[in-house]
């Protein structure tokens, strides 16, 4: 999602690259700055606040799942998008489409008024994110609807075994119906996929492969009764308010549904991808498709938030590989480790460390992480002064996403139901076992759960504002986990303990060879295997692949968060302060990184 960046951070961030040991990117251009029109409508313009406000309620509303998800209504209205699925049709886009192009056309005019600071920091925030909605429009019927990673195989069983809340008697009904409704969602999405397909638009075989496993399991005797219907059954055990009976039939109705309804959809998706399968090809990136390369420009501009090209973040890419590779040889020569390559040595200290295969190892793994988000809390202290009240748990990725996953985090429920999750798959038979520390800096303590938690517990901004309805991408999100990954190591998080260092850097590595395996894919018609020849894991790389562009936003936000770091220490000299710093981009909120470059130089002002 593209947004604009100024010439002097784009010259922070240049030094940055060049204090970092890499050469500077030339190629940094901002993204242009959608044009603020004077309006000539003798109307009124509305307060912004309580426009935006009721715009979003109304944006939210044609997305019941995620307005379940974050619980953004209340009342009779919240228990009536609780009961329901958005349909995957034309229509339904076209509604999307519309509303987008009027807040557009709203913002244009309050952004030609004077507004108070705050308010023209979330005007510019959701225009970004509504030009970016309408920008990747046109683009919309390249997704394949039973991808690996979001298809509504995988959405729709984690939406009724995970995010419906199950509080109340009321909660089962509104459970039951939106079962109910799956089936035609189903069809709504073969509908869409023969759509696609009639336009030349196909997925490559192997994430047709791996959809379509996903939907046999689910049609595996009682496998998807056991799943969907397993959950309702233990969400609902301990529930006050549900007799047994009404319990029992609820089961009952549910289990119907699934064996009368949703299994013969399940079959109908499955005829439909045995179908396809064979006019399916390898070939795995965007350039293979009817308008390809524009919409890879349009997703490497929406995850990086610049209007850098795929031979420019390629190269990106391949200097700090190597400048990181630099660093972990050094390191790996340490510890006596000095025959191979980087990547060889890093393979063979990992199996070196891998627990026996009995008793399972994955509970202890389990807790392993959770040790490490304790340890983070209590290191944080010093270096922040903004912390989250709400807890975050480690749970393990479903049974039926586990293999195809990665690990995420999910915010915790405004009303306290539930707490922040560090989502974590462990298909094994191998682990990770160096980047544990880090990917639990990652994703929650100082990363992403420091940075969301912190926004939603925000009681001074609107709700849509604490609840990221309009957010600034993931350049803004996945720059600062990646920067709370690089803090540790600055701070010494790993101090006598190089082979958590070592995973440290080898996380950072990660994120630079995503750059240039993406682009590889998507801009250089690379082949899957040569993606995983690169270093990468074929879970991983079919990520890419479904996700275009998503992986590059990482390291370009990581290395604004460090260029803007870098700027306010170098024009504050010994009043800057790096736990206010912290405070201000935490405060600045899911912005586009534009925004919060504007937020940091006022404070640099106001500190001077």
């Amino acid at each position: 999602m593209t947004h604009p960046s100024t010439a002097s951070l784009l010259l922070a961030l240049a030094a940055a690259l060049l204090a970092a040991g890499c050469s500077t990117p030339d190629l940094q251009r901002p993204a242009t700055k959608p044009a603020i029109a004077a309006s000539s409508a003798p109307t009124a313009v509305p307060a912004f606040r309580p426009w935006s406000e009721e715009f979003a309620a109304r944006w939210m509303r044609l997305s019941p799942e995620r307005s379940t998800f974050t619980q953004y209504f209340s009342g009779p209205e919240q228990d009536a998008l609780d009961a329901q699925l958005r349909p995957l049709t034309r229509d339904s886009r076209d509604a999307e489409r519309a509303l987008a192009a009027e807040g557009l056309a709203m913002l244009r005019r309050q952004l030609a008024t004077p507004l108070p600071e705050d308010d023209r920091r979330a005007a510019l925030t959701m225009q970004w994110s509504l030009q970016r909605s309408l920008d990747a429009a046109p683009f919309e019927h390249l997704n394949f609807a039973f991808n690996q990673l979001g298809g509504l195989q995988v959405r729709s069983v984690n939406l009724l075994t995970q995010s419906h809340p199950m509080r109340r008697p009321s909660d089962v009904d509104s459970w039951l119906a939106r079962l109910a409704q799956l089936p035609q969602r189903f069809d709504e999405a073969i509908a869409r996929t023969r759509d696609a397909a009639a336009q030349g638009v196909l997925p490559p075989r192997f994430i047709l492969e791996r959809g379509r496993a996903q939907v046999q399991a689910l049609l595996a005797p009682q496998a998807g009764g056991g799943v969907i219907v397993g959950s309702l059954a233990s969400r609902t055990q301990a529930m006050q308010g549900l007799g047994a009976t009404q319990r029992s039939e609820a089961i009952a109705r549910a289990q119907a549904i699934v064996e009368q309804q949703l299994r013969p959809a399940l079959q109908r998706t499955l005829a439909l991808l045995d179908e396809l399968h064979p006019r399916t090809t390898d070939d795995a990136g965007l350039w293979r498709l009817p308008g390809g390369d524009a919409a890879y420009a349009q997703a490497l501009a929406a995850n990086t938030t610049t209007t850098m090209s795929a031979d420019e973040i390629h190269g990106l890419g391949l200097r700090e590989v190597a400048r990181i590779e630099a660093e972990m040889d050094r390191l790996l020569r340490r510890i006596g480790r000095s025959e191979g390559t980087v990547r060889e040595r890093m393979q063979a200290l990992n199996r070196s460390l891998q627990p026996p295969a009995e008793p399972d190892p994955r509970p202890a793994l389990l807790e392993r992480y959770a040790a490490y988000v304790r340890e983070a809390r209590q290191r944080a202290v010093p270096l922040f002064n903004l912390m989250p009240a709400a807890p975050v748990e480690v749970r393990r990725v479903s049974a039926l996403t586990e293999r195809t996953a990665s690990a995420s985090y999910t915010t915790p429920a405004p009303d306290g139901s539930r707490p922040g999750i560090f989502w974590m798959p462990l298909p094994g038979p191998s682990f990770n076992i160096p980047g544990m520390k880090t990917l639990a800096i990652h994703e929650a303590v100082p990363g992403h759960h420091f940075q969301l938690a912190l926004q939603l517990e925000r009681r001074d901004a609107p709700l849509w504002q604490r609840q990221r309805v309009f957010g600034g991408g993931s350049a803004n999100s996945e720059g600062w986990a990646l920067y709370a990954e690089r803090l540790a190591i600055e701070q010494g998080w790993y101090d006598g303990d190089d082979i958590g260092l070592l995973g440290a850097w080898d996380a950072q590595l990660f994120r630079a060879r995503r750059l240039v395996v993406d682009t590889g894919l998507h801009a250089r018609r690379w082949t899957r295997q040569q993606a995983i020849d690169y270093g990468i894991s074929v879970s991983e790389v079919e990520r890419y692949v479904a996700n275009p562009g998503q992986a590059c936003a990482y390291m370009v936000g990581q290395l604004r968060i460090l260029a803007l770091r870098d700027e306010a220490r170098a024009a504050l000299g010994p009043r800057f302060s790096l736990p206010a710093f912290h405070d201000v981009v935490l405060r600045a909120g899911s912005v586009p990184l534009d925004v919060m470059a504007d937020v940091v130089r006022e404070w640099v002002r106001s500190q001077s």
